[in-house]
């Protein structure tokens, strides 16, 4: 099996489907037809588990969706007081309504925790026009949800049981040993180490697991599974002149969980979020998802091709200390000199 991008614009090939197998034929006899990736059994199988699952999840938020629109159409502003409906107090005012509840202020009582506080927005929001139709509609809604909840439950498990009986390696050829030559650990211990990554959980750890699988053999560098994964832009280059390109397409279900884990990184005080923070304010945060992600796939690229190594942040400091103090120091001091000033360093106490 081959990208069909290596040869689509290779010189010569003929236009008719007979003379177009042939030319393909040929192609892979010279070896100018590069293999794609194909995982072991186990890991497309895992990894078909993995997509139904954020298929389902994706699916549920719109079901959430169309219940907030339901809501709406009756007045009930309960999204304009709550941050989001998937919490206990907002399901018990919903499920209130459904059964003929319309006193805006017994919905609010419902409410618990840090919601209490807004007991007066609550009783604004409620008072609406809820009616029976909608009380039908809403409830056909929460069902599909529950339906979801249980199917994604299921497949979590099923996710579970299968790393649980996954060795850690699949060599790409018979006879290929670990690159450590050491004794390997389970799948289930990788996504812990893959954990231990600022922005990565076990969920997104799962995911991308299923996606570029155990076996970094098949990835001579972490440049070439970054470049597969397409969280880098590409090049172009004209001339002597190179210029910066949007990323590829790639996969589309590891480039979802990459820039999540990107932006959740972005907000911690670690190497990866001083990084995100520092590139966001020079070019923009969809940049720096990009920087991140491909930053990430680094990172797992070296976890998963020694399986004693773990995870050592670099610190959010990292950029500051690495620098040369004295150089960046006379830098500004011949900048204050080139305006006119006279400096003179004190160290600070």
């Amino acid at each position: 099996m081959v990208n069909a991008r290596d040869v689509k614009h290779a010189p010569g090939r003929p236009k008719t489907d007979r003379l177009d197998v042939v030319w393909l034929a040929k192609l892979t006899e010279k070896g100018l037809a590069r293999p794609s990736f194909v995982p072991p059994r186990e890991i497309r199988v895992l990894r078909d588990y993995t997509r139904m699952r954020i298929d389902l999840i994706h699916e549920r938020t719109r079901y959430w969706q169309r219940l907030e629109k339901l809501l709406e159409d009756a007045l009930i502003k309960i999204s304009s007081v709550s941050s989001t409906l998937i919490t206990q107090s907002t399901r018990a005012m919903i499920q209130a309504l459904i059964a003929g509840q319309r006193d805006s202020r017994a919905l609010a009582e419902l409410a618990k925790g840090r919601l209490r506080v807004k007991i007066h927005a609550l009783i604004e929001a409620l008072n609406g026009r809820f009616d029976d139709h909608h009380g039908e509609l809403a409830a056909i809604l929460l069902a599909q949800i529950d339906g979801l909840d249980a199917q994604i439950t299921r497949l979590t498990a099923q996710i579970e049981a299968l790393l649980t009986d996954m060795p850690d390696v699949h060599p790409a050829e018979p006879g290929l040993a670990d690159r450590s030559g050491d004794a390997v650990s389970s799948a289930m211990d990788t996504v812990a180490r893959l954990d231990e990554i600022p922005g990565i959980s076990p969920e997104v750890a799962r995911v991308i697991l299923a996606e570029i699988g155990l076996d970094m053999t098949c990835f001579p560098t972490a440049e070439h599974l970054a470049s597969w994964a397409e969280p880098s832009p590409e090049t172009v280059q004209s001339g002597t002149r190179s210029r910066g390109a949007a990323v590829g397409k790639g996969n589309p279900y590891l480039k979802g969980v990459l820039g999540t884990a990107a932006v959740v990184a972005g907000r911690t005080d670690t190497f990866l979020g001083e990084r995100y923070r520092r590139i966001a304010k020079r070019r923009g945060r969809l940049r720096a998802v990009v920087a991140v992600s491909c930053s990430i796939m680094v990172i797992i690229w070296h976890l998963l091709s020694d399986p004693n190594a773990r995870y050592h942040d670099l610190g959010a400091d990292y950029f500051l200390t690495k620098i040369d103090r004295e150089k960046k120091a006379r830098a500004h001091i011949r900048q204050l000199q080139a305006l006119g000033f006279a400096v003179a360093l004190t160290p600070a106490t």
